[in-house]
């Protein structure tokens, strides 16, 4: 065998991967390495991806002083003395029941631990880290001795290239990066997460497990050609993988009897049983062609949920604590809803926002059916949630995302504005969620013209976009623009209010109109996409509710 070879046992190991092919890697610029990379160029060779690995790693900007493989010999023999390594707790920042093994062979095992703990002694600000482990152990495979593979993980820790995200730290990272990949489920795996939804209280609990499905549950063969592209490509990588597991999970176990009590389970024993099912080939090709949002909207979104989190009082520094993100029963009440209904509501909306509870801010019974007290009881709060329930017992809503004030900037004409986090939906007679069409559709999107401020017919108005027209500095109508501090262009058409009617729409051709008075309303239904109305076309209201956000 190879020089890489010390901690490897070869009967566990991809056979595929023993190949003694003698080939070089060489190119010319990022694109060529990313489609290298992507394609396995160097998967089947266990010596040339070991050198891969050494030339991204060492192409890594860090810190001026980062622990290098000299360090590592100075300081194992104070820490681990002449005790075997098993027999030394683990810091806490790793989960002690999370340290894969892959195809090392005993000493290979012993040195993760050993690895571990001079780690903790070098980096004493890394407070939660549950990937360390495993990014040991898979370094290991491809390191020439223990002092090799330390200077390797010490260099992705202290990369310090504020663009370029690797391996979560803290716990404020880490629950972030959950909130994170439950909102990019929310949008791109809809049908999985309806079933989450279906059979666990708390969403939240089942997204925090997407590290450990990458780092902890997925094969040796599978996690080294993530691990590959990841090198190149970075943290967006794993979103993306982590996304096309819970899809072929949902493919696979679809209309079949959970195998235990916990979803969660299921999904783990799913991930690591993933060969059974999925080749290393077919997950990649599913990852990458999920159109997902770009690097800097994925890091928009993510420093908004640890905006979101520091509010709650995570701190860089906090050991892990749950998070949950549920309707307290105890506090609520309703005319319109039940609380499992609101709860399932607040799975479909932003997660940095379902830390919050339902605040209720005005209701018709209790307000009167007056427009000018719906906007003085609305306006102040962002983003806020719309409920409706009609004579004939139809239940719908809206989420919107932005403060009903910013209807005074279109002066007397009836102007549109929010963002494409916002949505309606139907809770009666049958439960429905209707995405803005330029998320779910984005090739109806207009991009070459910015979107006219003024009111035009529902079915036009809602297949434009006011997306910049700087193609190099494009947004997600996806993002709200008041958390980020963005142009006000980024903002997006959904909703329009005026002293004489209410607009809310753009959820798949929906629209949905409400007069002055608030008794009354209307719906508009585009049939591109053959979707049930919200409601009837006309109708009367029973009762209306409009509840914000309070931490």
């Amino acid at each position: 065998m190879d020089e890489y070879s010390c901690f490897v046992d070869w009967d566990k190991m991809d056979v595929s991967a023993q190949s003694q092919d003698t080939k070089e890697l060489s190119y010319t610029d990022f694109h060529e390495l990313k489609q290298l990379a992507r394609q396995g160029y160097w998967a089947k060779n266990h010596s040339l991806r070991a050198k891969v690995y050494h030339k991204l790693i060492s192409s890594i900007p860090c810190r001026t002083v980062t622990p290098d493989a000299n360090v590592y010999r100075d300081i194992v023999v104070k820490i681990i003395g002449k005790r075997s390594s098993s027999s030394l707790p683990l810091p806490e920042f790793v989960d002690n029941s999370l340290i894969p093994t892959y195809c090392l062979n005993a000493e290979g095992v012993g040195a993760v631990r050993k690895i571990i703990l001079c780690i903790a002694n070098q980096f004493p600000d890394i407070s939660f880290c549950p990937a360390l482990p495993s990014v040991i152990a898979l370094l290991l495979h491809y390191s020439k001795d223990e002092a090799e593979c330390f200077e390797h993980v010490c260099r992705i820790l202290a990369c310090n290239d504020p663009s370029r995200r690797l391996i979560d730290q803290t716990f404020l990272a880490f629950e972030s990066s959950c909130m994170t990949f439950g909102d990019l489920v929310n949008k791109y795996c809809q049908a999985a997460h309806k079933l989450m939804v279906a059979v666990s209280e708390d969403v939240l609990e089942v997204y925090s497990d997407w590290q450990r499905w990458l780092f902890g549950e997925l094969p040796m063969a599978y996690v080294a050609r993530v691990f590959d592209v990841f090198l190149v490509e970075g943290y967006k990588v794993l979103y993306r993988v982590a996304l096309a597991l819970l899809k072929f999970f949902h493919k696979v176990r679809a209309g079949q009897p959970m195998e235990s009590d916990s979803i969660q389970q299921d999904i783990r024993a799913f991930v690591r049983d993933i060969a059974k099912s999925v080749s290393p080939e077919r997950l990649l090709e599913k990852a990458f062609a999920i159109r997902l949002f770009s690097r800097k909207e994925i890091q928009l979104l993510q420093m908004a949920n640890e905006k979101a989190l520091q509010k709650k009082g995570i701190t860089v520094k906090q050991k892990r604590q749950n998070v949950h993100l549920a309707v307290h029963a105890e506090n609520f009440k309703s005319e319109i809803v039940s609380v499992k209904e609101m709860r399932d509501i607040w799975s479909w909306i932003p997660e940095r926002f379902a830390l919050c509870q339902p605040l209720l801010l005005f209701t018709t019974l209790e307000h009167g059916c007056s427009l000018s007290r719906f906007y003085s009881h609305s306006e102040g709060h962002e983003p806020t949630l719309l409920l409706i329930k009609t004579t004939a017992r139809e239940v719908c809503g809206a989420y919107l995302s932005t403060d009903w004030s910013e209807r005074r900037r279109g002066g007397s004409k009836l102007s549109f504005f929010g963002t494409g986090e916002c949505f309606v939906f139907r809770l009666q007679p049958e439960v429905e969620r209707y995405e803005w069409v330029i998320i779910k559709h984005p090739e109806l999107a207009s991009t070459g013209s910015e979107t006219q401020n003024h009111a035009q017919p529902a079915s036009s108005t809602l297949s434009s976009s006011s997306i910049p027209s700087d193609p190099s500095d494009r947004l997600s109508p996806f993002l709200a623009a008041r958390h980020f501090n963005l142009p006000s262009k980024t903002a997006s058409m959904f909703m329009a209010g005026s002293s004489e009617c209410i607009i809310v729409g753009g959820g798949d051709g929906q629209a949905l109109y409400l007069d002055a008075d608030l008794n009354h309303g209307r719906t508009s239904h585009c049939n591109t996409f053959n979707n049930q109305p919200l409601c009837s076309e006309n109708f009367q209201i029973s009762v209306l509710e409009v509840w914000g956000f309070r931490d």
